[in-house]
């Protein structure tokens, strides 16, 4: 299969990166394709966790320097400019990222598009316009692109400077395989150049296999949550449909508001400080499958968040268009 050249566009003072918020973002662009171009907007001091990452991962970086509201909208020109130079001057790039929520970079993709580019865009729910995620190909909230997997181990083995081990290494399998939106099942050669994209350190042999194929079926006996099967020579890889979820949990009119706090505080830790409300009941449903607001003694969800609200759990907003916020606190 052809793989995807991209080039990432990030607008710092529209999705308030931190190095880990940074790192998702890469990776969920990785699993696409190569990162072939990165450049930064409104960089300043407030930013220097991210050096590490910015510099490890071959960024430009264009400084903000403050004179007026007008440097904002200079930084906005910049990465327009340059988005267009590259799709008219690099035939190697054939997909762009951009990460921001600003409607003004609505005719940039309009242009892009027209051009045969594709297009991904990722920001903060907060600020997304919904003219400029209805103008992408494809579109993903930053909570969400955040909030992959949030349990303490995988946490630990996403860490890059954290050695993989066998349970690290089968959750970004996992990861991977479930980005998967037009196929069920892949190559395991190139199953295995995605994950060379997001660890370029891997290496089977550290894992006491001679080959990825022999891995692969380790660690599919290992946790049963991949498929490995042999077509005419090659081996598919897929997630396992029928492999037993951990113990099923549930929402009750009793737990409820501690498996809300823990969602919220997730976003907290993760640097934000507004999220639409549609995303705290995505990722619940996630969490909890057979969640109902009526299970917890509510008709809405709206209803769960007031109360909430009464419980000084977050605050209620309304933005510019009249959409709630949740704001944490």
């Amino acid at each position: 299969m052809s793989t995807s050249r991209f080039a990432l566009f990030v607008d710092l003072e529209n999705c308030g990166a931190k190095a880990a918020t940074l790192n998702n973002i890469l990776d969920k662009v990785k699993i696409r394709g190569d990162i072939l171009l990165g450049k930064v907007y409104g960089y300043t001091d407030s930013f220097s966790d991210l050096k590490e990452v910015l510099l490890s991962n071959t960024f430009t970086v264009v400084p903000s320097i403050r004179y007026g509201y007008a440097q904002k909208n200079n930084a906005d020109i910049m990465l327009v400019i340059d988005a267009l130079e590259v799709a008219y001057t690099n035939p190697l790039i054939d997909s762009f990222c951009i990460v921001s929520g600003d409607s003004d970079y609505t005719p940039l993709v309009g242009r892009l598009k027209s051009m045969g580019k594709f297009v991904l865009g990722i920001s903060r729910s907060e600020v997304a316009s919904s003219i400029f995620i209805n103008a992408c190909n494809e579109f993903q909230f930053l909570e969400t692109v955040s909030s992959v997997s949030r349990d303490k181990r995988t946490r630990k083995a996403q860490s890059k400077d954290e050695p993989l081990d066998d349970a690290g290494l089968n959750k970004i399998l996992e990861g991977i395989l479930s980005e998967q939106t037009d196929e069920d099942e892949m190559y395991a050669s190139e199953l295995k150049g995605v994950l060379l994209r997001l660890r370029p350190d891997f290496n089977e042999k550290s894992f006491g296999c001679a080959s990825f194929g022999k891995l692969l079926n380790k660690l599919a006996s290992k946790f049963g949550t991949i498929r490995v099967k042999n077509d005419n020579y090659n081996v598919l890889v897929s997630l396992n449909a029928d492999a037993p979820d951990a113990a099923a949990k549930k929402l009750t009119a009793d737990n409820w508001r501690a498996a809300f706090t823990e969602q919220l505080q997730h976003y907290k830790d993760d640097g934000f400080q507004r999220i639409n409300p549609s995303i705290l009941k995505a990722d619940i449903q996630a969490a909890y499958p057979d969640f109902s607001e009526r299970a917890i003694g509510f008709k809405r969800f709206s209803d769960v968040l007031k109360q909430m609200e009464k419980d000084r759990l977050l605050a209620l907003e309304m933005d510019e268009q009249k959409n709630m916020l949740i704001k944490m606190l």
